[in-house]
């Protein structure tokens, strides 16, 4: 429930651990990164790589999927290379049953050399076997025997060749002395670089072993084998092996296993993808908006029932004046507010949100938008960081650590905040519904507003897509990396797990981040209104001054003002509009829609304030948290200060065209 990870990496790119206890044995669980490979140099890849290798781990229990043996393998026979102790755990087995997927496990157990143990991890009872096994490997009932790749035989001579050197100096490991003399003869600097530096061994500059290479590589260049296909050369024997093995041990139903892939032909098609998508996306913010309604209302009732008794409570012990405007016109209201706006989207959103994902369906909508990111010179796994910006702008920038090239993940991080996170939906839904709803009655108004709310994500997917091209050709030039995306199988969604997850996890964390800034900020602006400068307010003084500038991009000075003081989260915009808007500072009872609504119109809304409001809610900076999520993965203010200006400019520009294209024609 609490280690909860995603259909994506980089949920988890730092080691998790855990106890359990078996024959009066305390073992300790290391849960390292997810990774499909060991090859490459990502953040999840390097911890989980290092930890295997260097971890000291009594046994490597590496969990496989049973319905995509063959893929999984490649991490298999990659581990054997680094450690002996592997005990294999085929999950899924009852995903695998479904599609008509049977693997003979002691078969595979023969063909690999190591214990074998089928589970099915929702059921606990199908992990006692393993247990048991994890004992007897560590306690040496069982010595596993991995079968390790064969590779041709003039890269196997080579191995031997530098390895026989290898071995005279690694006083370590001597298990790794056949992997470390393959990176060797590979060039592979970073992880070569990783094995000098846990083992305190210098083989990159040891006359002998460098002696060695040279004689090795002139017998591979006799084999057409150089330092650039080396590697091709490897995978494709690893390849070939997990295919042989998989063929071997796995049998399938022809017609359960191609179901998946004829939904997959719909969901992916290049006719219906994207729209399908956009439908998908449609729908769950119609029925946000529609249903968020009714709960707000009640919880406005509930709160006002609730401030009637705290100011009675305060008139009794005859409270100071203003510590009652400041506690209840001030944080009571800004703080009930945002619970009473806030809780019933985010109620309806998350969980409909974590649905699709258990579903497996966000990795289909990367699979749609990464023709898209590539053309912009972007990795395609930003597409899957950008789902997670919709939960979280802070949470996608941290979940670009899976994006392997630093200049893709940089332009990642950057343009995150081009979606909306949570913090802008209920801004996003409330003005939508009040303006662009109430051009149509009944259903047709919330129609309306949800295509309104959809426009801007859309924009916003434009936008990162625009932003990103910009950025690959300017401040961050190359080329686009390739990467695998594997599509999960589809699963019945764990209807427990998903409210939990979505409402403990999400709702109710990003609710509490929102309550714990919007109290302070509730008596700060509550001063700022109330504390005059000459005839006007601190608030005031700061709207006017920015009130020339703001009409030029269709909005006014509080608006501004409203969201430059929101900046610790966007939660808070709208309540400081509204608190700036009254004279006497202090924020009204606020029921439904219609009288927001009325406030904003009496201040001098319009439809075109309202569409810019939207696109600014969209195209500003981020909000603090980000900003520091930003320092903390770049490692420079210079990104944080270019992510805080992209997006800002974007938007004063594009709201300044709105204003001047509706001021020629309207």
């Amino acid at each position: 429930m609490h280690q909860h990870t995603g259909n994506w990496p980089g949920k988890t790119v730092s080691n998790a651990v855990g106890t359990y206890e078996y024959k009066n044995k305390k073992n300790l669980l290391v849960d390292i990164p997810g990774t499909y490979s060991l090859m490459s140099n990502s953040d999840e890849e390097e911890i989980a790589r290092n930890y295997i290798c260097f971890g000291k781990a009594d046994a490597t229990i590496v969990v496989v999927d049973a319905t995509c043996l063959e893929r999984n393998l490649n991490l298999v026979y990659q581990i054997f290379e680094i450690t002996k102790n592997v005990i294999l755990c085929v999950n899924l087995l009852d995903e695998a049953k479904k599609k008509g997927i049977y693997v003979d496990l002691n078969m595979l157990s023969k063909k690999l050399g190591v214990p074998v143990v089928g589970v099915i991890a929702r059921k606990p009872n199908t992990l006692k076997k393993l247990i048991e096994t994890i004992n007897n490997v560590c306690s040496n009932k069982i010595v596993p025997e991995p079968q390790k790749i064969k590779y041709k035989p003039s890269i196997e001579n080579t191995i031997y060749l530098v390895s026989s050197e290898v071995q005279k100096i690694n006083r370590f490991n001597p298990y790794l002395n056949r992997w470390i003399s393959l990176k060797l003869i590979e060039n592979e600097q970073n992880i070569v670089s990783s094995i000098e530096k846990y083992t305190n061994i210098n083989f990159s500059e040891n006359e002998s072993i460098n002696l060695k290479l040279d004689e090795s590589k002139s017998l591979l260049k006799k084999n057409d084998i150089n330092n650039e296909n080396i590697k091709d050369i490897t995978i494709s024997s690893i390849i070939s092996k997990a295919e042989e093995i998989s063929n071997l041990v796995c049998s399938k139903s022809k017609k359960k296993y191609l179901r998946d892939k004829k939904i997959d032909k719909i969901l992916t098609s290049k006719a219906f993808g994207i729209p399908i998508m956009i439908l998908f996306l449609g729908l769950i913010f119609w029925l946000t908006i529609v249903g968020a309604n009714y709960p707000s209302k009640a919880l406005n009732l509930f709160f006002d029932i609730i401030k009637e008794k705290l100011l009675f409570l305060f008139y009794t012990i005859h409270c100071p004046k203003i510590i009652i405007n400041l506690l209840i016109d001030g944080m009571y209201k800004t703080v009930t507010w945002v619970i009473s706006v806030m809780l019933p989207p985010m109620a309806i959103f998350f969980p409909i949100f974590t649905i699709l994902e258990d579903l497996g369906y966000l990795p289909r909508i990367a699979f749609n938008l990464d023709k898209y990111f590539k053309k912009a010179c972007t990795s395609g796994k930003q597409a899957l960081t950008m789902c997670m910006g919709f939960g979280c702008n802070a949470a996608g920038v941290v979940g670009c650590r899976i994006i392997n090239s630093p200049r893709e993940r940089l332009i990642a991080i950057i343009t995150n905040a081009f979606v909306p996170c949570n913090g802008r939906f209920p801004l996003l839904i409330c003005i939508s519904s009040i303006f662009i709803g109430s051009i149509a009655n009944g259903i047709y108004g919330s129609l309306l507003s949800t295509l309104a709310v959809l426009g801007i994500v859309i924009l916003g997917i434009f936008m990162t897509l625009i932003t990103s091209k910009f950025l690959s050709k300017t401040f961050l030039k190359g080329y686009p990396s390739s990467f695998i995306l594997e599509l999960p199988p589809y699963r019945k969604p764990q209807i427990g797990k998903v409210l939990i997850r979505s409402v403990f996890d999400r709702t109710l964390f990003v609710l509490g981040r929102a309550i714990s800034v919007a109290a302070p900020a509730g008596i700060i602006i509550w001063f700022f209104a109330n504390i005059h400068i000459g005839e006007l307010s601190i608030l005031s003084n700061i709207a006017n001054f920015l009130s020339p500038f703001a009409k030029l991009i269709g909005l006014d000075g509080f608006i501004l003002t409203a969201f430059i003081l929101g900046i610790p989260a966007n939660e808070i915009v709208l309540p400081i509009i509204l608190m700036s808007y009254m004279s006497s500072g202090n924020l009204v009872s606020i029921e439904d829609n219609f009288i927001i609504g009325n406030i904003l119109l009496q201040n001098g809304w319009t439809l075109l304030t309202a569409i810019n409001v939207m696109i600014f809610t969209l195209l500003h900076f981020p909000c603090s948290t980000t900003l520091l999520t930003i320092k903390k993965e770049s490692g420079s203010w210079k990104w944080v200060i270019l992510s805080f200006l992209l997006p800002t400019i974007c938007g004063i520009v594009l709201c300044f065209i709105t204003t001047c294209i509706w001021n020629i024609f309207i």
